[in-house]
């Protein structure tokens, strides 16, 4: 295992010097900063914090806005100044914003005007100041100490470089790395949030990892999809990117699928990281009615055509995402084996990784080189994987981990910190798998999912799943446990939907019967009920199965 690597700031320093003209935070059809542009605001914002009494180490600094250049400005502030960043995603309720900031123990917010509207300050009674990132504007203030220290701060900066601010005036901190550096709450909850700490140690060893194992280049471009209050979006679309000299743009609100290829096709991305669920969409949009075609299938049959047909595909979805994409990296759920199938058999440079917020994020990954088919690549380097099982090759058990990048525990939440790691400092993770010779990680499920059949059998809902979703008209599923019998729940292809109800009891019943065929007897579908809407998900696109039964 991997046990030592340069401190990211380190990487970010030298980065933002070699690169300071160059374009480095994007928003698509908006704003541009360069390196250098981004290290002057960053700069700014640290004399004003100083100045305001935030103190460095101590002090928690939330951000609650959308994706956009100035959210990357902001982080990187509150980072290098030394204080403890607190990302909140932006899609959760002013209340439930307004509940972490007090939990975190926050001092300071950045946000919008208008989602500031909807807050409710005596709520935060700790919080000294709040900043429309939107305008830079000052939209509450605790007292005439902070009030004075962002009014002033174009000034400060002035006073403190009179000649100006170069790359040779760039410093940041690195005897830190084992202070705490970001709490990542995982949910809105009202209740007992868990507000997941990562130390400095942990973005090192992450950021070291990506440099080691995914190609990288000051001139290749990244179309950032995921939120960058997720740890994904984070890591991987950001701070890796900008610690290499890499241009990012973001799309800012949730991107439409014609929004997406505009932007594929202007930037050409070299990485695209995304989950399963949009891999999926696009192999039953592009590819699946192509090569089910009569015609294609006897071409498909002829070994020296064959090949001339999945190249034909392979590169129609190479222009798609812009041309330029060295590889896929999917993660947040199982790939569909039918997907996966046609992937291999394209050649698409695809790969499937498994990870958490608690492991910053990633714990396994392979090059699609090297990946396995099924699984969700080995440990990687600055960590190790176990499974908890007699057997772990052939009976799952939960997968747990240890490493350079795991987390400290939950922030305030004793009692959830007390069963995250195993008696001998394993991290458990909640999820069931297991683990070949090789040491290639196959999910089987969630723990909590995890149905016990009545002759004792384990089933695991998301292997049903998957068989539900190759079905005709099936865009995704969930499949539950009712007094011992299985039920699908099925959200359909809306373009598809008969209006009779006759008829959609025929689809409901077609789907059921298709999915037994290739079910073993014990996990069965008994009934399958339409939902009227999509699932509802976490962001990282995984069904919140708590919500339905």
């Amino acid at each position: 295992m991997v046990t030592e690597y340069p401190h990211y700031l380190t990487s970010l320093q030298e980065s933002v010097r070699k690169y300071w003209d160059k374009k480095a935070l994007n928003d698509v059809g908006g704003e541009s900063y360069s390196f250098g542009e981004m290290a002057i605001r960053i700069e700014k914002l640290n004399l004003f914090m100083a100045a305001a009494g935030i103190k460095p180490k101590d002090d928690k600094v939330a951000i609650c806005a959308h994706n956009c250049a100035r959210w990357g400005m902001v982080f990187l502030a509150i980072n290098t100044y030394g204080s403890v960043a607190v990302p909140i995603l932006f899609d959760f309720t002013p209340d439930a914003v307004c509940n972490l900031v007090d939990h975190s123990e926050s001092v300071g917010l950045f946000t919008t005007a208008a989602k500031w509207a909807k807050m409710k300050p005596e709520t935060m009674p700790r919080l000294r100041f709040a900043v429309n990132i939107e305008k830079w504007d000052l939209l509450f203030a605790a007292d005439d100490e902070v009030k004075s220290a962002y009014e002033n701060m174009e000034a400060a900066y002035k006073a403190k470089h009179p000649k100006g601010f170069g790359p040779d005036d760039l410093h940041y901190a690195t005897d830190n790395d084992d202070e705490l550096a970001i709490i990542n709450y995982t949910s809105g909850s009202t209740g007992n949030p868990k507000g997941v700490m990562l130390t400095r140690r942990n973005m090192s060893a992450m950021i070291d990892f990506c440099n080691r194992w995914m190609e990288i280049a000051p001139d290749h471009n990244m179309v950032s999809m995921l939120p960058m209050a997720h740890m994904y979006g984070l890591m991987i679309e950001f701070m890796y990117q900008v610690c290499n000299g890499c241009g990012i743009y973001w799309l800012g609100k949730a991107p439409t699928p014609a929004s997406l290829l505009k932007a594929f096709a202007q930037y050409k991305p070299h990485l695209l990281v995304t989950v399963p669920l949009v891999m999926e969409k696009i192999f039953k949009s592009k590819i699946k009615p192509v090569v089910e075609k009569p015609a294609v299938k006897v071409i498909c049959a002829i070994p020296g055509l064959r090949q001339i047909v999945f190249k034909k595909i392979r590169d129609g979805l190479y222009a798609a995402f812009g041309g330029n994409v060295r590889s896929f990296i999917m993660g947040g759920a199982p790939l569909n084996p039918e997907v996966e199938k046609w992937f291999r058999k394209i050649k698409f440079p695809y790969t499937v990784g498994y990870g958490m917020t608690e492991a910053c994020p990633l714990l396994a990954y392979r090059p699609w080189e090297e990946y396995v088919q099924g699984s969700c690549g080995r440990a990687i380097d600055i960590a190790e994987i176990r499974i908890d099982s007699d057997d772990p090759e052939h009976v799952a058990g939960e997968i747990q981990a240890r490493g350079q990048s795991i987390c400290i525990g939950y922030f305030k939440n004793e009692e959830a910190s007390s069963t995250l790691f195993t008696d001998d400092g394993w991290l458990r993770t909640g999820d069931l798998g297991t683990m070949d010779a090789d040491g290639n990680v196959f999910i089987r499920g969630r723990s909590k999912s995890m149905i016990l059949s009545a002759n004792g059998q384990n089933i695991y809902p998301e292997e049903v799943e998957a068989v539900v979703n190759n079905q005709p008209n099936v865009v995704e599923s969930v499949v539950v446990d009712r007094a011992g019998k299985l039920v699908a729940l099925v959200y359909p292809d809306q373009a598809n939907l008969p209006q009779n109800g006759e008829e959609l009891a025929d689809m409901a019943e077609a789907i059921r019967l298709g999915s037994n065929k290739q079910l073993p007897n014990y996990s069965q579908l008994t009934k399958v009920e339409f939902q009227k809407e999509p699932f509802q998900k976490t962001p990282k696109m995984s069904i919140k199965r708590f919500l339905y039964k």
